[in-house]
């Protein structure tokens, strides 16, 4: 499929889609204008200037953009500290490496809103027994499900975090692999507030994947001890190579950044190799790379609407991430959704997605990525687990013409 294939009715599909969802784009423009004020106002109280770009190599010492790039991350997420790091292998790494900031053998981490993501479920040993797990090393672990709506519930999220042995609380913000909406900020902040209330002295960790700038607030405004997340995705505009950070209470991050490198070492050391003017020139862009993939998002769920296909967040629906959940039912029609948005991608246009056995995942996964960035979920992508009920999972989207046309071929190979 190219995109000269694209059929007649799909145009006029999209024409009535943008029609019907111009006022969201309004919506979505204004968050991005504010958060873009917000990374100026920390650029220019941070001084950065072209002396921050210069990489270093070898241990790493004195890496002046490296840590103008954390007191900035720290700004924007009102915590205390940060640490943005390219050594963060994926968001993955840099939420387990948070994890591990917050318990010591014997401890118990507490999930409150259901199963964690599926790779992070080896990290933490609820599946397999890996070496290194927090399993491994004698940490605890419950979980309190979500409602049958698919929100927080506050009453069983109380009584499990009343338990002595909890010192840690783990909120993940997006849907994951999930079928349910993603958390807001607000409905986190009352989640912190419940933890508090019956144990104050427990840690509040937020995977904050795939939700950075779709809101003018992050989690850390509203009680959590610590955020961490991708710079392939959100934060990293779409520029940023690899990496990934985490934010929070200092003692939290120094103690992740311990765990990152080494005991007495910590954020000290790690080289940034040519790679500063990437992290500091995408979180530049975050703001509005984040509102394409919205709109891109949004535009999705107008197209699968007239199809009669079930999606979320509908239109109208506040979106706290920019995953757009496309019920597909079947295995064939999942195929088919990936096809069409791999044929639409600028890269690897020509490949044909196939399932296969992703690393961290206990599900065959077919994933549609022609990205400039291999994995990067802020550009356009579409994946999903091949299990009942085959759902694609589709994000991103550098600029939302791009992506308008990547939904457009999607829904192309679906008609045929």
């Amino acid at each position: 499929m190219k995109i000269s294939e694209i059929k007649p009715q799909v145009y006029e599909m999209a024409a009535r889609a943008e029609e019907r969802i111009r006022s969201r784009f309004a919506q979505i423009d204004a968050v991005a204008e504010e958060n873009t004020r917000r990374v100026m106002e920390a650029f220019q109280d941070n001084r950065v200037s072209d002396s921050c770009f210069a990489g270093t190599t070898g241990y790493g010492y004195d890496d002046l953009g490296r840590e103008v790039l954390d007191k900035i991350y720290a700004q924007l997420f009102g915590a205390e500290a940060a640490l943005v790091r390219i050594n963060f292998v994926n968001g993955t790494h840099a939420l387990t490496t948070a994890m591990f900031a917050l318990v010591k053998p014997g401890d118990t981490i507490l999930a409150v809103t259901g199963t964690p993501y599926d790779t992070l479920r080896s990290a933490i040993g609820i599946s397999g027994d890996g070496f290194g797990s927090l399993k491994f090393y004698g940490v605890n672990y419950g979980e309190v499900a979500l409602t049958a709506e698919g929100k927080p519930d506050l009453p069983a999220i109380e009584k499990a975090a009343a338990d002595e042995k909890v010192t840690a609380v783990m909120i993940q913000r997006s849907r994951g692999y999930a079928d349910r909406p993603a958390l807001t900020v607000q409905e986190i902040g009352e989640i912190c507030k419940s933890v508090k209330r019956v144990n104050p002295n427990c840690n509040i960790m937020v995977d904050n994947c795939y939700g950075e700038f779709t809101d003018v607030i992050e989690p850390t405004h509203v009680g959590a001890d610590i955020v961490a997340g991708s710079l392939i995705k959100n934060p990293g505009g779409g520029l940023a190579p690899t990496g990934g950070y985490v934010a929070g209470k200092a003692r939290l991050v120094e103690r992740a950044a311990l765990r990152l490198t080494t005991p007495g070492i910590g954020a000290e050391c790690g080289s940034t190799l040519g790679n500063n003017r990437l992290l500091f020139q995408g979180l530049f862009m975050a703001p509005h790379v984040v509102a394409q993939a919205l709109k891109t998002a949004v535009f999705c769920a107008a197209m699968m609407e007239q199809l009669g296909i079930e999606s979320s967040p509908t239109v109208e629906e506040k979106r706290s991430d920019i995953i757009q959940m496309v019920k597909l039912g079947s295995p064939d029609k999942l195929k088919k959704f990936c096809l069409g948005i791999q044929a639409g991608a600028p890269v690897d246009s020509y490949v044909t997605p196939e399932p296969w056995a992703m690393p961290g995942y206990d599900d065959e996964v077919i994933m549609a990525a022609g990205a400039f960035i291999q994995g990067s979920s802020i550009e356009l992508s579409a994946d999903g687990p091949m299990r009942e009920p085959y759902i694609a999972y589709m994000q991103g989207g550098l600029t939302y013409e791009s992506g308008k046309l990547g939904i457009m071929m999607a829904v192309s190979a679906m008609l045929d």
